[in-house]
Formats: structure tokens, C-alpha cells, sequence
């Protein structure tokens, strides 16, 4: 009996009673076993990785390399190939594969340029003859006191053809004649003071010394006293005339040496005309 005849019509056949038989669906059968093949192969190489994990200790994706089985794998199912020790004969041989473990550094390299070497002082020049040689400077000199004149006579401003001149005691403005006796006695030695060496003593020619007493200018001899050494001492102040100065008292400060009536005194200073120029002298050459 035939297929076709068994078998109801197929728009209707619920009605005739006859169910289609769903024990024996097509492909069901095939669909299985390739699950069941797949699922093998997966967990065949799950182990086998596992496996060389735990030999080589790498990890899991650098110990294998996919590649594709030959005739014995079925239709194009992918394997993990092991990967060789040597490094050939794998499909990844010629990769760069990098360390597990970081390389070692090289030590630092060293510099190269050379120390600078100590440079040889260049020899002294030695001195040829005839060649100067540059001498040492001096030390400085210590300030010197004021110089001894063996002979300075005083020379009034106002009174050109006066000088001082000791007649009787006395310290005058006289005018000096020919006569050596008369120049002898208008000529003294200046000496650095006796109260102070920046100012000047005047001596004459026997050993006596011209001083104040009571104001007036007279010739002493001296007494070793401190208030002489004082009386024969007169500070040189800058005069208005040119080239003259003022003579003041070390003891009595203000107080300047003037002609009054061409006689020497010591009177304090004045704002005139008349006082400037009387007490106003040029120290010059002595005229014995």
C-alpha cells in the first residue's frame, strides 16, 4: 500500500484523525550529535590548556596559538595548537613575543668627556738687562711737622717797609735801616709751637722766645712752665690779603696779633677793615 494513499489529504487532517509523528522530527537526530561533538572539543581543549598552563606558566593566551586541524578534526572545527619550545614550526614563530619579566636595564653609561686637567701656571718672565723694573710702592710718609726756617722775618700788609723787630723788650713795627744789628733783630727762627706742633714758635737769636704778657707781645726767655709754652704759640688763620695770615693765641682762642701804634698786642677779633688789615702778616725770608 502507498505513501500517498495512507496519508489524509493535507488541508484536512485533523478531521480523518491522523496526527503528524513529532518522535521523528528531520535533522533532530544530527543537530544532537553535532552539539555533543562540539561540546567534546571544547572541553578537550579546555583541558589541554589548562594542562600547559600549569607546565609552562604562562598565562592561557600566550601559550597557545589558534590554528586549523588537518583531516582528523572535522569540517573546519578550530584546535589550539602547543606552541614549540624552540620557537619553529609554529605559525607565530616569527612574532615578537614579548617577556613575561621586564628586561634588565644596562647600567648608566658613563661620560665620556675627560676631566679638565690642571693648566701649568705660565713662567714668570725673567728680567732682561736694561729692562726697568717696576719698583715697590712707597709707604706713605707720616705728616711731617711744620719746618724749621733758620730765618723768617714778619712783614706787615698795611706796612710793607715794617717789620717786627725786637727793640727794648718790646716786639715793634719798625723799619729795618742797612745796619746788621737792626736786621739781626728783625730776623727769628720759626719752630714748630711749643703747646702745639701744627702752629708756630718764633725764637730769636739768643735763645729766647717772643710771648704774650698782659696782651703784649715781648721777648721771654723760657721757663719749662706750661702757660710759656702756651704764650709762645700762635696758630697760622687764612688772611683776607693774599698770601698773609692771622696769627691766634693758642691759650686765648679769638685772640689775634695786630699793630697798634707799631706796637704788637693781642686783641680779639674784629668785623673791620682796619683790624683785618693790621693783623695781617707775610712770613718772608729772614734779612740778616
Amino acid at each position: 500500500m502507498s505513501e500517498e494513499k495512507s496519508r489524509p489529504p493535507q488541508d484536512s487532517p485533523w478531521e480523518n484523525g491522523w496526527a503528524p509523528d513529532t518522535t521523528r522530527a528531520p535533522g533532530t537526530r544530527r543537530l544532537w550529535l553535532a552539539s555533543a561533538l562540539a561540546l567534546a572539543t571544547i572541553t578537550a581543549c579546555v583541558t589541554a590548556v589548562t594542562v600547559m598552563e600549569k607546565e609552562s606558566g604562562e598565562p592561557a593566551l600566550r601559550a597557545a596559538e589558534p590554528s586549523t586541524l588537518g583531516g582528523s578534526a572535522p569540517g573546519g572545527l578550530i584546535s589550539f595548537a602547543t606552541p614549540s619550545e624552540s620557537g619553529t614550526g609554529s605559525p607565530a614563530a616569527h612574532r615578537g613575543r614579548p617577556s613575561p619579566s621586564p628586561t634588565p636595564t644596562t647600567s648608566a653609561p658613563t661620560s665620556t668627556t675627560p676631566s679638565p686637567k690642571p693648566t701649568k701656571k705660565a713662567p714668570r718672565p725673567s728680567p732682561t738687562r736694561g729692562t726697568p723694573q717696576p719698583s715697590k710702592p712707597s709707604k706713605p710718609s707720616k705728616p711731617s711737622k711744620p719746618p724749621v726756617s733758620h730765618g723768617s722775618s714778619i712783614r706787615s700788609v698795611n706796612y710793607p717797609d715794617r717789620y717786627w723787630r725786637v727793640r727794648d723788650g718790646y716786639v715793634r713795627l719798625d723799619r729795618v735801616g742797612s745796619g746788621s744789628e737792626q736786621r739781626e733783630d728783625a730776623t727769628f727762627r720759626r719752630v714748630s709751637g711749643l703747646a702745639d706742633s701744627s702752629c708756630h714758635s718764633f725764637a730769636t737769636a739768643d735763645g729766647r722766645y717772643l710771648r704774650h704778657r698782659s696782651f703784649v707781645l715781648v721777648e721771654d726767655g723760657d721757663d719749662g712752665s706750661a702757660l710759656f709754652r702756651k704764650d709762645a704759640t700762635f696758630c697760622p688763620r687764612p688772611s683776607a690779603a693774599p698770601g698773609a695770615v692771622m696769627l691766634e693765641s693758642v691759650n686765648y682762642p679769638g685772640r689775634f696779633l695786630r699793630h697798634r701804634n707799631f706796637q704788637l698786642r693781642l686783641e680779639p677779633y674784629q668785623h673791620d677793615g682796619l683790624y683785618r688789615a693790621d693783623t695781617a702778616f707775610r712770613l718772608v725770608a729772614g734779612l740778616d
